[in-house]
């Protein structure tokens, strides 16, 4: 009875569907549906109710209807294209299309099925430009981040999506344009640490590079807004704001030399107002207590990188002339600070060494004696001005000031010295019962006798005062720094001692006929307990806590007189023990080690030059350049390191050096050129054949590097040379890490000359192969790096790019481009998809079901 009502029901539902009553015509469909289990009728009623959903356009419901058609048979032909319709209304484009070539497939013949083919082929690579456009991507951004319904990752997710977009030209204009900046001020308002971050390092985007968008970026968000940012206590965030300000600078100063495509940049009026105000709350940084000491340490970071001329050919040096006039009295405060007292400003450990820096720079870049005598003639009402009989701290802090300028300007330190009061005021101070105004002095006292080891005065007064110091005091620290004098025999002592505790001396290991001599009751002799590794770390450890990387500086300045090549070969010794452990290259720098180094492995004995370029290494390795080496001296680094790449070396020197070098080569062109003056190119192409795993990926790493570089570039191009069949083979290698740096240097050559991607395909018949693999890597740098070289491979050439299109390429990019951009797989994602509007410029790209 129930199969025959549905029957019923059906016919009922037929005609109310002629009649075009059609929701007549479901209620009577969906009550049959709940009478029969014929699988058939089933089937029918599901279909014809799916053809009443596209009338009245429930699409949803038509295209569910359609499915459970579907399920009971696959192949009904006509609930697959009512699916079809419903699908394309919902704009699921992809899924349309399936179904409609399915319906093709079972009738080649039907016209209808032939032209919706068509149609959706069109419409789903139009919808694929737009949705890979910048414009789109931007837009998406935009409306999570406006809207208040918004969840916390997803918006997070935008956030961090538009760095990556504001990254390329297209994307930071189409930000700029949609009013981005006051959009990234409202998340700045947020108080959200990791929207605020996102904020500031796509502000840095947008503004790099570009003049305009960098003077209305700066204007709208405010200099004092900038700067209150990069004044908290967040590592994190103070670096991203301080590459903020840095990429403005570039912007306003030209410094930026990246050619501008598609449209010419706007006009700017003059910038050097807006340089002088950025300039200016620099200034006011340095002597703000509210700004926490990573603040302070960019803030003079940037003046250090942007105030004195980098070329000394350069005629004006104007910018340093306005900071020494408006702001040499602040940097003096900076280096004056003494941690101990309630007065001192936040510091970290490297605030005062970069405040010496600047004051250094600052004084080498003047010109002529009327700008040095005025610069002097600043520090001494300064460091007079702060005497003061009735407040010994401000006698400390002027002291301090002294000792600062001492490891600066050599002459300027000399003459500061000579001002009365200031050598007496050291005695005094070594004369306090307080070991805050002791360590001051003993500080200043051996900054002074290594600059003024003439001085009578020091060696009358200051060294039996320092041997007083040195009985009485119970502060290791003060009593380290009162063991240098300026005595020949006394710092060659010292130094031995100090060979002697962190155990780094050569010992030749006893092997032959140990076990024959122990049989026949010989002496043998054996480790002092002592002598192992635990206890010599940890007496490492107490020396650096007591401060004796401040004491090696200071002995390594000492007159030559005194500092033999001998008592130079102990100190390298000594450094490169303190260096075993990374975690302490950090403090060795702060206390001015790096720079110690260098005179160190430049001269002296053999061994002493090795041992110190060794540990010059191990702190290349892991430190900033540019904190580790200030200025011009990174340049002297280089030669060091490059003579520990000599096969007579062992495998760690080898290694630790090309860390080393790695690391520099990824700071500028200019220390590129050095390294490969200095030779080392062929050394690091050796060790990329090096059996070793991890000598071969160091040298790799460090040839990804150097391949930006055109020097190293035109070694590539040259004819009958294996070199670039190296890196793609090492592309091809289970090593992860190797990987990645062969494919970087890879995806850099390939992107620099058209030629080498010629040159790729040639080398070796495996080219495709690796290439595949590398676009498929689980590692995403890797993966990035593969679909780089990818495009590189496909923009260089139509044919090359057919070549590439007909293999299973095309397939890998369809996968990778398809996916979701969350932060993790943007660049990934956002690279295939480049690709493959690549291909549909060549006109390559076929649908595929």
């Amino acid at each position: 009875m129930a199969e025959a009502e549905a029957m019923q029901l059906k016919e009922e539902g037929n005609q109310h569907f002629q009649l075009q009553d059609y929701k007549a015509a479901t209620k009577s469909y969906s009550q049959a549906l709940k009478l029969t289990k014929d699988k058939a009728l089933l089937a029918t009623l599901y279909r014809n109710r799916a053809a009443c959903g596209l009338k009245t356009e429930s699409y949803v419901q038509a295209a569910s209807d359609a499915s459970r058609a579907i399920d009971i048979n696959s192949s009904d032909i006509k609930a697959l294209y009512r699916r079809c319709q419903a699908l394309e209304h919902l704009g699921k484009l992809d899924q349309a299309f399936k179904d409609v070539q399915r319906c093709a497939t079972l009738e080649p013949q039907n016209q209808s099925f032939q032209e919706t083919l068509r149609r959706l082929n069109t419409s789903i690579q139009e919808k694929l430009r737009v949705q890979f456009s910048t414009d789109s991507r931007v837009q998406t951004m935009f409306e999570i981040l406006l809207d208040r319904n918004s969840e916390a990752d997803k918006l997070e997710k935008a956030a961090n999506n538009l760095i990556v977009l504001s990254r390329e030209e297209a994307g930071a204009e189409r930000i700029f344009q949609n009013n981005g900046v006051a959009l990234l001020m409202q998340l700045l308002d947020t108080k959200r640490p990791e929207l605020m971050l996102a904020a500031v390092r796509t502000l840095s985007g947008v503004c790099s590079s570009h003049r305009a968008r960098a003077t209305a970026t700066l204007h709208a968000v405010r200099i004092d807004r900038i700067c209150s940012l990069m004044a908290v206590e967040s590592e994190e965030m103070s670096l991203a704001v301080c590459n903020l300000l840095q990429g403005i600078i570039d912007a306003l100063s030209g410094e930026d030399k990246q050619e501008h495509r598609g449209k010419e940049e706007a006009l700017v009026l003059d910038s050097k107002k807006d340089l002088k105000q950025i300039t200016n709350h620099l200034l006011d940084m340095l002597v703000s207590k509210k700004v926490s000491g990573q603040g302070r340490d960019q803030a003079l970071n940037l003046l250090n990188k942007n105030v004195p001329r980098k070329d000394l050919a350069i005629h004006d040096n104007s910018r340093t002339i306005y900071v020494v006039d408006n702001g040499l009295r602040k940097i003096l405060k900076v280096v004056g600070q003494v941690p101990d007292l309630p007065s001192c400003l936040p510091l970290t450990d490297n605030t005062r060494m970069l405040a010496s820096i600047l004051i250094n720079k600052l004084y080498d870049d003047l010109r002529c004696d009327p700008e040095r005598d005025h610069f002097r003639k600043i520090c001494e009402e300064h460091i007079t001005g702060t005497f003061d009989p009735q407040d010994m701290d401000k006698n400390v802090i002027a002291i301090q000031t002294v000792s600062g300028i001492l490891q600066g300007p050599f002459d300027l330190g000399n003459q500061l010295l000579g001002l009365k009061g200031v050598m007496e005021m050291m005695v005094a101070l070594c004369g306090s019962e307080r070991e805050t105004d002791q360590l001051v002095a003993v500080e200043a006292l051996i900054h002074a006798s290594t600059k003024l080891s003439r001085a009578t005065f020091i060696i009358t007064n200051g060294v039996s005062l320092l041997k007083e110091i040195y009985k009485t005091t119970k502060n290791e620290k003060i009593k380290i720094r009162a063991l240098v004098t300026p005595d020949k025999t006394i710092l060659y002592s010292v130094a031995t001692t100090l060979v002697n505790c962190t155990n780094s001396y050569d010992v030749k290991e006893v092997i032959e006929l140990v076990q024959l001599a122990k049989f026949s009751k010989q002496h043998v002799p054996e480790e002092h307990p002592k002598d192992k590794k635990d206890f010599v770390d940890m007496r490492v450890k107490r020396l650096l806590k007591a401060g004796v990387t401040s004491a090696l500086v200071c002995m390594v300045k000492a007159d030559n007189a005194i500092l033999t090549d001998q008592t130079k070969e102990l100190l390298a010794r000594v450094f490169l023990a303190l260096c075993d452990n990374p975690k302490d290259r950090g403090t060795i720098v702060a206390q001015g080690g790096g720079k110690a180094l260098i005179p160190l492995a430049l001269e002296g004995t053999d061994v002493g030059k090795v041992k110190a370029a060794h540990a010059l290494a191990k702190i290349a390795a892991v430190s900033n350049p540019d904190i580790a080496f200030p200025g011009e001296r990174v340049y002297e680094v280089v030669r060091p390191l490059v003579s520990l790449l000599n096969t007579q070396r062992d495998g760690l020197q080898n290694y630790e050096a090309l860390l080393g070098l790695t690391n520099l080569s990824g700071r500028s062109d200019k220390l590129r050129k050095k390294i490969f003056k200095e030779k080392a190119l062929p050394d690091i192409e050796n060790y990329m054949f090096e059996n070793h795993d991890q000598l071969r990926q160091a040298a790799t790493e460090c040839m990804c590097n150097m391949v930006v570089n055109k020097e190293v570039q035109e070694r590539f191009l040259a004819d009958g040379n294996d070199r670039l069949k190296l890196v793609v083979l090492l592309c091809g290698e289970d090593d992860d890490k190797l990987q990645n740096a062969a494919a970087g240097a890879l995806a850099m050559l390939t992107a620099a000359h058209k030629k080498l991607c010629f040159k790729m395909t040639e080398v070796t018949t495996q080219w495709l192969e690796i290439l595949q693999r590398l676009c498929l890597h689980d590692r995403l740098s890797v993966q990035h790096r593969g679909l780089v070289i990818a495009y590189n491979l496909l923009a260089a050439d139509a044919e090359l790019a057919k070549k590439l299109v007909e293999s299973e390429l095309l397939e890998i990019l369809t996968v990778v481009g398809k996916q979701e951009p969350d932060e993790k797989r943007a660049a990934v994602v956002q690279t295939a998809r480049e690709c493959l509007i690549k291909c549909m410029d060549y006109g390559f790209i076929k649908p595929v079901s």
